[in-house]
């Protein structure tokens, strides 16, 4: 995805979108993408999930200085809304995003 791409959709975005900053070689993202689907199913597309993968996508990452994976970022419209790095439960993701839908 080239850089522009990813600014489009982050920007042109109604619904809240989450994305998820993530590699392959993670384990932790691993344990964290099963929860990601969970969580949109029960926000019922109230908020769309775009994973980035960091060893493909290095302009995105380092533009929103993206340290540790897994990192979320939820934007709306193009404006951040809520960032945090590493694991979290279903429940406590779940309880951050309702926040904002």
């Amino acid at each position: 995805m080239a850089k522009k791409k990813f600014k489009d959709i982050i920007q042109q975005s109604d619904v809240p979108l989450l994305v998820d900053f993530y590699a392959d070689w993670c384990g932790p993202c691993q344990t964290m993408s099963p929860l990601l689907e969970e969580v949109s199913k029960e926000l019922g597309g109230k908020v769309k999930i775009l994973k980035i993968n960091i060893d493909k996508n290095q302009q995105a990452t380092y533009h929103f200085a993206v340290r540790s994976i897994p990192h979320f970022i939820l934007f709306k419209r193009g404006k951040i809304l809520w960032r945090k790095g590493g694991l979290m439960t279903k429940r406590e993701l779940l309880q951050q995003l309702k926040g904002f839908v």
